[in-house]
């Protein structure tokens, strides 16, 4: 998967932009990074995202708020209609974190939420309602309204008590060339999870032996191949649990394991529970 990095031109005069896009549902899913903070929120649609070095399905809903020179991309399922995977997504111009605007006191709080995004945050608020309204007139207001919109938006953000740190590992465009070499890899472990994912394939994609594989990747990712391979397969797990009614079996050999007793004991090694115990926890 090709990483390219952005430019995003925010109007001169202007904070942030903020439109709905269609995320893309033919050909290769394109993985891009810029240095401007992004807030995405999903109007409709399924598919996979990647951000960094998590691998996620995302549906209607999904709100995530990323840091500068994080790479990503939305990809959805359905290419029948492409129109009907859409987001609302915010742009903010670049340096915003050190503009005069955060010498306010009033907005310490939002200061630090968006120097924790580095990694990127996906928020899950009780009520979505009021945070999808006001991205809504986003899209629609200018000026002062607008703005007056925006820290709406935050205030609501500050008080999600669900959240989590989506990727692994930080990014900067100084590892422009490393993140190529393992976007490969993740590209590949994603299409090949329901198989036997073979890690010196994996290294023969960027023509390297396998101890030399073992070391790079664990070198730029802060932990092995296999264990990130796991940490893919019981996303995936996880997230057919919570989200569909397939049986445990089915789910098993869909994310690559063939004997169910390792699956659940690869299972309840990260999740902390079975993954019948898991599934309750939805119901």
């Amino acid at each position: 998967m090709e990483l390219v990095f952005d430019k995003i031109h925010v109007p001169h005069r202007h904070s942030f932009i903020g439109r709905q896009i269609k995320h893309a549902c033919t050909g290769t899913a394109r993985m891009h990074a810029h240095n401007n903070y992004e807030l995405n929120f999903v109007v409709s649609g399924s598919g996979r995202r990647i951000i960094g070095n998590n691998i996620s399905t995302f549906e209607r809903g999904d709100l995530v708020l990323l840091g500068p020179d994080l790479p990503h991309c939305w990809h959805c399922f359905d290419n029948r209609d492409q129109s009907s995977s859409r987001s609302i997504v915010l742009h903010f111009y670049e340096n915003i974190i050190n503009s005069n605007l955060f010498d306010l006191p009033e907005l310490e709080e939002v200061e630090a939420l968006l120097r924790k995004a580095n990694l990127g945050i996906c928020f899950r608020p009780k009520n979505l309602h009021p945070i999808e309204k006001s991205l809504e007139k986003i899209v629609n207001l200018e000026g002062l309204e607008r703005f007056i919109e925006l820290l709406k938006v935050f205030h609501l953000l500050l008080q999600v008590e669900d959240y989590e740190f989506i990727s692994d590992t930080s990014y900067s465009t100084t590892y422009q060339k490393d993140l190529e070499k393992i976007n490969l890899v993740y590209e590949y472990v994603f299409q090949h999870i329901q198989e036997g994912i073979r890690q010196e394939e994996a290294a023969a994609l960027l023509h390297m032996t396998p101890g030399a594989f073992c070391r790079y990747f664990k070198k730029k990712t802060k932990r092995t191949f296999m264990a990130y391979v796991k940490s893919v397969r019981i996303r995936l797990a996880a997230k057919m649990l919570a989200e569909t009614d397939k049986h445990i079996s089915e789910i098993c050999y869909e994310c690559g394991y063939n004997n169910i007793a390792n699956f659940n004991l690869q299972f309840k090694s990260v999740m902390q529970n079975t993954p019948s115990d898991y599934r309750k926890i939805f119901r």
